[in-house]
This record gives structure tokens, sequence and C-alpha cells, in this order.
């Protein structure tokens, strides 16, 4: 069954003296990008995060938050770095002289510096908060799996619905076909006896071989044959278990040329507006896949 790409999921996972709060949010994206806003203590966690992503994943933009607390529900201390700061006020005060400032080193300026402010280390205890984070990380990724699954089925009733309305498009369209060949020989003849008064100079022979090459460049049974093809394996892969995302984009441009080349050889005017309608339809597809993973 087809999956959406957009997603929300949260979870939390707490032991003695830590609780982990995760956050994730997926839209439609071509690749599958992972983007994550971590605490300090968990930078070098970062691919560890995005493996876990690709075990849910296949495609789409995912964004995690990860938020820690300790037993007390606030946050990790943090501590101030007295000798990053002092080093920092001193070069600023040099570059100051270099440069002939006169504006003043001010506590804002050093607060730009990230390693001016640092949490306790967490060192001893990085595994005990790495487990917890990983186990709220599976449990939102879960709850957004869940979101994009059942948004997923909502598209899979619409693509379902648009499918069949151009399968009764191309019925019609072949209907109309069939007729096109008597009323365009009956008008071919029609033609010629106003050119040649005397039809008994008409050559039988070469207006039937007209006719049969006429015939053939109207005929779309063959373009309505693969139409319907297209929209089988269209649909078997709506129900499939594969993500099937980039199948269904390939068969909705195939239909796409089916269809322009049954407007291209139709000299119909009805024809001509079922194959727009088709066009409208298969674009209104097309946007609805953009979100499949």
């Amino acid at each position: 069954m087809i999956s959406s790409m957009t997603g929300f999921g949260r979870g939390e996972v707490s032991t003695n003296r830590i609780t982990a709060n995760v956050e994730v949010r997926s839209v439609n994206n071509r690749f599958l990008e992972v983007t994550s806003r971590l605490p300090r203590t968990l930078a070098m966690r970062e691919n560890d995060i995005k493996e876990l992503v690709r075990t849910k994943f296949l495609r789409g933009k995912v964004n995690i938050i990860v938020m820690l607390s300790q037993e007390n529900g606030s946050e990790f201390s943090l501590k101030v770095n007295v000798s990053a700061a002092k080093a920092y006020h001193r070069l600023l005060k040099e570059l100051g002289k270099t440069v002939k400032l006169k504006e003043k080193v001010t506590l804002d300026h050093i607060l730009h510096f990230p390693e001016v402010l640092e949490m306790d280390s967490l060192d001893k205890d990085d595994e005990e908060v790495w487990v917890n984070v990983q186990g709220a990380i599976i449990k939102a990724l879960d709850e957004a799996n869940d979101m994009r699954q059942d948004e997923g089925r909502e598209l899979m009733k619409d693509l379902q619905k648009r499918i069949e309305q151009i399968d009764g498009m191309i019925d019609e369209i072949e209907r109309l076909a069939s007729s096109q060949i008597p009323q365009q020989r009956e008008k071919l003849q029609g033609r010629l006896q106003e050119l040649i008064s005397d039809a008994s100079v008409i050559n039988n022979e070469r207006l039937e071989l007209e006719i049969a090459l006429l015939a053939d460049k109207l005929d779309v049974t063959e373009e309505c044959v693969r139409f319907r093809s297209h929209n089988k394996f269209f649909l078997e892969g709506l129900k499939g278990k594969e993500s099937a995302g980039r199948k269904l984009n390939f068969l909705t441009q195939e239909m796409n040329r089916e269809a322009n080349t049954i407007g291209s050889k139709t000299n119909s005017a009805e024809i001509a507006h079922i194959v727009v309608a088709i066009k409208e339809e298969l674009e209104k597809i097309r946007e609805q896949l953009q979100n499949i993973e």
C-alpha cells in the first residue's frame, strides 16, 4: 500500500534521571533528506539518527528535534567556560585596537561564540542518554509513519477513482474512433464526386488504398490498449507492498504520451475534448504523486 511523505510524530522515553523527548516532521522530497536539531552532548550521534530514519522511511525531508531534561524537569545545566570567555575578550580588544574601533567589548559580543557556554559533561552517562533518545526517536518515527500511511490510504482512494474515470474515457474514445472510418470514407467520396463529374473515371482501387491508409492513420486501438495496460499496472502499484512513487510517476508520463498520440491522430472534435479531459486528470494525478513515497 502506498504511503504519503507527510507526517508528524512524538516520542518520549524516561529513566530514573533522564527524559528524552523527540519530535519528527516529514514532508515530500525527491530523495531522503534528514536534518536534526540535537543537544550538544548528542552531536556525535547525528549519523546514528540518520540510520534510524532510513530503517523507517525511503523518501521525504525529515526533521528531528531532540530535547533532554533531567529528573527535576529542568534542562541540562549550563556552565561558563571562563578561559574561553577571557580569551575571546582579549582577542576582541586586540582586534578593536588594530582596526582603531572606539566601541568597547561587551558581554553580548562574547556570547556570540558558542564555546563560552557549555553543558555539564555527561560523558559517563552517554550510553544511558543515547538509549533513551534512540527509543524516543523510534516511537516518534512509528507515529509519523502511521500518519503517513493513513494519508496514503486517502491518496490511494483518490487515485483509483481518477484512473477509473480515465478508463471510461478511453472506452468512449474507442467507440468514437470506430465510427470515424465510415464517416471519413463518405466524406472522401463526396469530395471526389464534387471534383469529378463522371464517377466512372474514379479508380476504385486507388480510392480503397487511400481509405485504408487513412484508416491506419486514424486508428487509435494500439494507443488505447497500451493506455489500459498502464492503468492496470498503476492500480497494481497502488496496492503493492513496496514503495511505488517513482514507478507511478513513470506510468503517468507514459499515459500522457499515449494521450498526446491519440490527440494528434484524431480528426474528431469530440475525441480531442476527451483527450484534454484525460490530460487534466493526469495532471491532477501527477500532483498527488509528488507526496507519495
